[in-house]
């Protein structure tokens, strides 16, 4: 079993910057892919952004130029760089980790509030 720990939300301005941390309780032993996703009250679960281990990486298309996604395998830790941030991303953020779809990990999220 795999834990993912994330860290790093809060309460944030419009305008502001967040850095999500996910740090898993194993070393990565294969390849995967790892992503955040956000999820709002009434909303479905959504990709924010992904990367593989191999650093390969993807975001949807409402957050490119604003959010960057990096991992540093040595730590087991991902990183969700947010800048410029809205108020309608206010959510849960969740931490995603997949081995090419033979098992996969979720995290038990962190609060973004982007409020004034």
């Amino acid at each position: 079993q795999v834990q993912l720990v994330e860290s790093g939300g809060g309460l944030v301005q419009p305008g502001g910057s967040l850095r999500l941390s996910c740090t898993t309780s194993r070393s990565f032993f294969s390849r995967n892919y790892m992503g955040w996703y956000r999820q709002a009250p009434g909303n479905q679960r959504e990709l924010v952004a992904g990367i593989t281990s191999g650093g390969t990486t993807n975001y949807a298309d409402s957050v490119k130029g604003r959010f960057t996604i990096s991992r540093d395998n040595a730590k087991n830790t991902v990183y969700l760089q947010m800048n410029s941030l809205k108020p309608e991303e206010t959510a849960v953020y969740y931490c995603h980790l997949d081995y090419g779809g033979i098992i996969d990990y979720w995290g038990q999220g962190t609060q973004v509030t982007v409020s004034s």
